[in-house]
């Protein structure tokens, strides 16, 4: 018997933006999963557009299960998680821990398969980067969404994540900011 999938469930549980007051709560599940389709979209521009050669099948994959320890941690807020060079050591070593205990519950016939996904491997990175690149971009769409519901709590991170955004001089991200990002400040009647 193994606990991995009951465990993966509770994703639904694990709320982010735990410091900051909320319009809508977002749970890691559904984070996980807009971070994979916009993942899997920029890695198909990436190719399309940029020149690039990423396996946007396994960006996807990656990007579904890339907070899956924190069902094991819980969601850390990135100001406790960046606070200094040694909170980041030790927080990067329990999701080490974390992931350890999951991939512990995985059969082992299928542990070569999930090892792969939860320890980076040196033939993934295009692929982690467009998993970061996504994740990024889901965390200035939240801003976004807040800030269109009259919430003014996620000002700031609105400003810092676009500029962080900005200063990456990545044509793909760009591309997804021009191209998908201002439907996100319309209403359903003018989206229709």
């Amino acid at each position: 018997m193994s606990h991995y999938f009951a465990y993966l469930a509770r994703m639904k549980f694990i709320q982010r933006w735990g410091l900051m007051r909320n319009t809508r709560v977002e749970n890691i599940q559904e984070h996980s999963l807009q971070v994979a389709m916009i993942a899997h979209a920029l890695a198909l521009a990436e190719n399309a557009f940029f020149g690039g050669t990423v396996d946007p099948a396994r960006t996807t994959v990656l990007a579904v299960f890339h907070d899956a320890e924190e069902v094991i941690t819980g969601d850390l807020p990135t100001p406790i998680k960046y606070f200094n060079p040694a909170v980041k050591e030790a927080v990067d070593g329990l999701e080490e821990v974390a992931k350890r205990r999951l991939m512990s519950m995985v059969p082992d016939t299928l542990a070569e398969h999930y090892e792969g996904i939860y320890f980076a491997r040196s033939e993934d990175a295009d692929a982690w980067r467009m998993v970061k690149l996504a994740d990024r971009l889901c965390a200035y769409l939240k801003c976004l969404e807040e800030s269109k519901a009259g919430n003014r709590e996620f000002a700031r991170a609105q400003e810092t994540i676009r500029a962080s955004l900005d200063g990456l001089h990545e044509p793909v991200v760009d591309y997804f900011l021009e191209t998908f990002v201002p439907s996100f400040l319309l209403t359903l009647d003018e989206l229709n």
